[in-house]
């Protein structure tokens, strides 16, 4: 499901081609009206954050991208500079600008593709000289700033007149948010006009809030396509002068037309006009609702949108009816003037603060998604198809109760809670039951941050710790609270009070600043609990709370915010504190680590050594199979270090530029939160773990596998296809075979599967088909299914291949090379002790591998001896079933060649004939036994399709194999006797 799009646009020429930028995710792409969205940025932009996307007028394929999104959040992640295709998306160069910060517009030349425009608001955190109105006319190669306010105003708007496009118009903006508050607006700048391209500028004024102490906030503006001396400027101010304003005539002088509320509600998140490119009198703006006026900007009424919270419309100008529009839930596509809307639900653009993890099978995943609500994502398929429940709002986070995984403690905006699965209810535990919103941070008896700390205790699940100003704790589920700790904030003079300055206060407790935001406990040591606030203190307590010590790393900075702890899955004494200072634009990574309880401090995060000093680290985490193997999940991407956080490497394969909020492990698997791209999961961190000197140094190295979990469920195997995994997210069945090659060999690279014995029940090469789509005709039509098996990959460097725990699959005509043929899979292996082997040119190795049940098969009753038992009839019904496609595919061969024989049989004589007849009639006969009918809809089914059916039985779901499929194989197996000895006489 969408996470929250301020840009959009679309292209000129091209109906159903829309483009939209989300503000962590990246920029996507739809070319067939929003039924599908593409990811196009990946791998080439080093922040998911994008403030702007236009695309040429003149050449559809150059598209313009500005990053750092307006939309400044506290969760707002910056800006680093401007890239550029020129092949549609499909590339995309680095043009600079990096230190601009956050962006709010760019607008390229309407006949030269070459020149553009872009406003740069600022850092989001602090000033900076960098602000203003950038302009370049050569592609980008070279920029130079054409207006500055100063370092804390940038520009957050530029227009240009389509009539002339020498003609520009720009608006400023004071933007800042600290920790506390948030800053919109000051007592400079305003609307600017220039009719040289840039070179010049005026201050427009006639009409607009003018006079010594004016304030601005924020400004958007609109220029009429169809009437270019109308424009429109949506402006922030203090009341009265706040509204929709209007030109007639070019920005000379300025009419107030409305001072509707709506169209301001939290401006600084908002603020957007634009005007219908065919008529100067429709005018949209993008606020909490999405408002349309017919008249000018006197009257409005609201359009309904897939989500609320509104930031950005692109209506196309050949035909005002299509339309693509932004807001917290996605982008979505109208083609009816916003009567009706594409979905969001193919966009995974989800913003998560963190990520926790269910013990059940498959695990889920849970945190909270900003502008949404909490959710829970199976890791794999489940029993029932349900992959993903909503629980809670938007802020989380969202933990499930170990040994209960149908029990989620969860929070709402500082607001505790137990979610039910069974009744799909949350029970309401809201520490001190004040209302928060609208109240000076001083003024509340516990102050909590819209993401509060939940932590259960890893050595009683009943026991759940919550973090305000306090660290307060429950063992009653939230019924009752104690508080086990005095205050452990900072409390710093001038930031507990109301949010929100000069002009519009915003008090939604996103700016609640002293108070905790991450508590840990040991996990080897109960009592032993650490904590960190929002405005800087670190804490522990090593006797359950009756005692705080302050262990603040002396030196720090006061008032960075402790993101995230993490006690040491090993020693006591030992823990990690992540701590964020980018809220007072400070960009250092800053990860501490203790090893005594914190009375000493070392910084793993030096900036020099592996992670860039301009990349905040949000979590770094321990790995809990191997010491000193450490993750980092920085703003900008994850690292990791061998070596207890000597030196970091990038970890970030084939994941996005974009925050990654939190981590944890289940099983093998490390699962990673990010804002802007959902979960992503690397699944078995295996070879990580056996990662050292010799393994790198080595030219080749197969990784040991370990244990592999025998997936339940089979899908049907006899049924002739193999469909793959239920959704392209899901990991392959089998388990994961890596090995690194420092050069790939000039033959095939094989993979093969052994017994304990060293038999070989299977094997797999790179000069495989691998997977392919065939077409069979199923009772409603046609259907397409993936067939075939795996190719082992063919490359140097380290290779993963996902390889089927199973044997063999029955013979068939496809195993020789026919490409409409469906082969079923083989059975899969029992749980016990194999080997895996690889081979690629002169080098071969091989490694145990251990198969174990699926515990929710343990669980079911169904035990090893079970599956031995089923893994035997299953081998068994396979041979039978192999059997008898042999003899129908030896008897069709014959028939072929008695056809020709019959057509020569004239020449030879009545006697010939008759002979000929005589044999393809036997043949024939022995057909109709072996094989089904076809063209018609429910043939008889005869000996292959009688076994195929039975093999389907037998190899659907794990179990004991019942007595009527052991009688029903044995008089099968007289059959294919029976059967293959007519075919023999038929022969002779």
């Amino acid at each position: 499901r969408g996470g929250r799009v301020t840009a959009v646009t679309g292209v000129e020429g091209r109906p159903g081609t829309y483009w939209m930028g989300s503000t962590g995710g990246g920029v996507w792409r739809t070319t067939d009206y929003g039924e599908s969205w593409h990811p196009m940025t990946d791998g080439w932009l080093e922040t998911g954050s994008i403030g702007a996307v236009r695309v040429a007028p003149s050449d559809p394929d150059v598209v313009w991208v500005a990053t750092g999104s307006d939309g400044l959040r506290s969760n707002v992640i910056t800006g680093l500079g401007v890239y550029r295709s020129t092949d549609g998306g499909e590339s995309w160069r680095f043009l600079g600008l990096r230190d601009i910060g956050n962006t709010g517009a760019l607008e390229v030349h309407p006949t030269d593709p070459d020149v553009a425009y872009v406003a740069a608001i600022g850092h989001p955190f602090g000033p900076n000289p960098e602000r203003g109105l950038y302009r370049t006319r050569d592609g980008g190669a070279s920029w130079e700033r054409v207006l500055f306010v100063s370092d804390s105003t940038g520009i957050v708007d530029v227009e240009i007149d389509p009539r002339d496009p020498a003609v520009l118009y720009a608006a400023s903006w004071r933007a800042e948010r600290k920790p506390w508050t948030i800053i919109s607006g000051a007592r400079e700048g305003g609307i600017y006009k220039s009719t040289d391209g840039g070179d010049t500028w005026t201050e427009l004024a006639g009409g607009l809030p003018t006079g010594e102490g004016a304030l601005f906030g924020k400004i958007d503006l609109a220029v009429s396509r169809s009437s270019p001396d109308v424009v429109y400027a949506l402006i922030e101010a203090p009341e009265p002068d706040d509204g929709l304003y209007r030109s007639d005539d070019a920005g000379a002088s300025w009419t107030q037309v409305s001072s509707e509320r709506e169209l301001l509600a939290r401006p600084f998140y908002y603020t957007n006009v634009d005007v219908d490119p065919t008529d100067p009198d429709v005018v949209w703006v993008d606020n909490e609702g999405l408002w349309r006026s017919t008249d000018g900007g006197r009257r409005w009424s609201r359009v309904r949108t897939p989500h609320g919270d509104n930031h950005d419309i692109w209506i196309d100008p050949a035909d005002p009816d299509l339309m693509v529009q932004g807001n917290d839930g996605g982008a979505n596509v109208s083609r009816d003037g916003g009567r009706s809307w594409s979905s969001q639900l193919n966009q995974p653009t989800a913003e998560l603060y963190s990520v926790d993890l269910s013990d059940d099978v498959p695990y889920r995943a849970y945190s909270g998604q900003q502008d949404r609500s909490a959710v829970g994502v199976a890791s794999g398929p489940t029993a029932t198809g349900e992959r993903e429940v909503s629980l809670g709002c938007e802020t989380g986070p969202a933990v499930p109760k170990p040994g209960s995984p149908g029990v989620v403690y969860n929070s709402c905006k500082g607001r505790f809670m137990v979610w039910d699965r069974g009744t799909g209810e949350n029970r309401n535990y809201w520490v001190g039951a004040v209302y928060m919103y609208g109240h000076a941070a001083r003024d509340l008896p516990y102050r909590m941050q819209r993401v509060s700390p939940i932590e259960v205790s890893p050595h009683d699940p009943d026991v759940v710790y919550y973090g305000t100003q306090y660290v307060m704790r429950t063992t009653d589920g939230g019924r009752s609270w104690e508080r086990i700790s005095p205050d452990l904030t900072a409390s710093p003079p001038g930031t507990q009070g109301v949010s929100g300055e000069p002009i519009t206060r915003d008090i939604t407790g996103e700016e609640v600043y002293s108070t905790l935001y991450a508590i840990e406990e040991s996990p080897v040591a109960p009592g032993v609990i650490w904590a960190g606030a929002y405005d800087g203190p670190f804490h522990v307590t090593r006797d359950g709370g009756a005692s705080w010590t302050d262990v603040t790393p002396p030196g720090l900075e006061p008032g960075g915010r402790v993101q995230s702890i993490d006690p040491s899955p090993f020693e006591p004494g030992t823990a990690i504190y992540s701590v964020m200072r980018f809220m007072f634009d400070d960009w250092r990574p800053l990860a501490f680590r203790t090893r005594d309880y914190g009375a000493s401090w070392e910084l793993l995060t030096t900036g020099e050594n592996g992670i860039p000093a301009d990349y905040p680290v949000r979590v770094v985490v321990e790995d809990p199979r191997r010491q000193g193997l450490l993750y980092a999940g920085t703003e900008f991407g994850i690292y990791a270090s061998f070596d207890d956080g000597a030196r970091w490497q990038p970890l970030q394969l084939d994941l996005p530029a974009v925050p990654v909020t939190d981590m944890a492990f289940r099983d093998d698997d490390l699962v990673i939160s990010t804002m802007g791209r959902g979960f992503w999961v690397l699944r078995d961190r295996t070879p990580l773990r056996a990662l050292d000197a010799a393994v790198a140094a080595a030219p080749a190295h197969l990784y040991d596998p370990g244990a592999a979990v025998r997936r339940a469920g089979g899908g049907g195997y006899g049924w002739g296809g193999d469909a793959g995994p239920a959704t392209p997210e899901d990991p392959e069945p089998g388990t994961a075979v890596d090995w690194v090659l420092d050069a790939a060999p000039a033959g095939a690279i094989t993979v093969e599967l052994l017994d304990a014995d060293g038999a070989v029940l299977n094997g797999w090469s790179s000069d495989d088909a691998g997977y392919r789509m065939a077409t069979t005709q199923g009772m409603r039509g046609e259907r397409t299914v993936r067939v075939g098996g795996p190719r082992v990959p063919k490359r140097a460097g380290h290779t993963r291949f996902a390889m089927p725990l199973e044997h063999t699959g029955p013979w068939s005509e496809a195993r020789r090379g026919e490409p409409e043929g469906l082969t079923a899979r083989g059975p899969r292996v029992a749980p016990g002790e194999y080997r895996v082997r690889v081979r690629a040119g002169d080098w071969v190795e091989e490694r145990p591998l251990t198969v174990t049940m699926d515990p929710r098969v343990a669980d079911a009753g169904v035990t090893a001896a079970d599956l031995r038992a089923q893994e035997a009839l299953a081998l068994r019904v396979r041979d039978l079933l192999g059997r008898a496609r042999r003899a129908a595919a030896r008897v069709a061969a014959e028939l072929e060649k008695t056809e020709a024989a019959s057509r020569r049989s004239g020449e030879d004589g009545v006697e010939a004939a008759r002979a000929a007849g005589e044999r393809r009639r036997r043949l024939e006969a022995i057909r109709a036994e072996l094989t089904a009918e076809e063209g018609i809809s429910y043939p008889q089914p005869m000996l292959v399709e009688q076994l195929g059916y039975l093999y389907g039985m037998i190899t659907d779901a794990d179990q004991a194999p019942g007595r009527d499929a052991g009688e029903r194989a044995d008089a099968l197996e007289a059959e294919v006797d029976r059967i293959e000895a007519a075919v023999a006489a038929a022969l002779e």
